[in-house]
């Protein structure tokens, strides 16, 4: 694999992690050391799928590949359900940052990096080396992320907490974005 298709696979497995992470931005009134968090999160889970995949993927491929999008269907999911509720319902005056929580970056890593995952399957079965692309995906991932918590957190001040209902919506979205590409193809 050469490194041009290495650097656009980064980028096609990263916009996932990215459209999240501008949400995030939008939800949260984030510090620096909170989009990095979220970078580290979302670059790290998106370069360890990949080899969890390929250890897994010759034993288990059928049934990985079948159950996959449903879990990270369900999981976006709910965190979007969640996002909309506390838009919703939970008091203005709250103070954002204290909804930050590991728990919830930990589900979003790992749903959002299904898809690495089934791509770490892909090279198992095709015995392709995984160091460099995995490398190539956590970077691009982990620049990306902290990109659109920024970018999120530029704009979520023009619409005040409404935006997470907005956040929330896209999470569902893709959420069946990956179910439903993975069930019709």
């Amino acid at each position: 694999m050469d490194i041009v298709v290495e650097i656009l696979l980064g980028f096609g497995m990263s916009m996932d992690a990215f459209s999240v992470a501008i949400t995030r931005g939008l939800a949260w009134k984030c510090q620096i050391k909170h989009a990095l968090l979220i970078s580290i999160f979302f670059g790290l889970f998106q370069a360890f799928m990949p080899v969890l995949g390929y250890i897994l993927g010759l034993q288990l491929q059928v049934f990985i590949l079948t159950i996959a999008p449903w879990v990270a269907f369900i999981l976006l999911f709910l965190i979007g359900i969640k996002m909309i509720y506390e838009s919703l319902w939970v008091a203005d005056d709250e103070d954002v940052c204290s909804i930050f929580s590991f728990k919830e970056i930990l589900i979003l890593s790992i749903a959002t990096s299904i898809d690495a995952f089934a791509l770490g399957v892909t090279f198992a079965v095709l015995n392709t080396p995984i160091m460099e692309p995995i490398l190539i995906i956590g970077l691009i991932t982990f620049l990306l992320s902290f990109l659109g918590v920024y970018i999120g957190k530029s704009i979520g001040h023009l619409f005040e907490n409404k935006i997470e209902i907005l956040g929330g919506i896209i999470l569902i979205g893709i959420g069946l974005k990956i179910l439903l590409e993975n069930l019709l193809f």
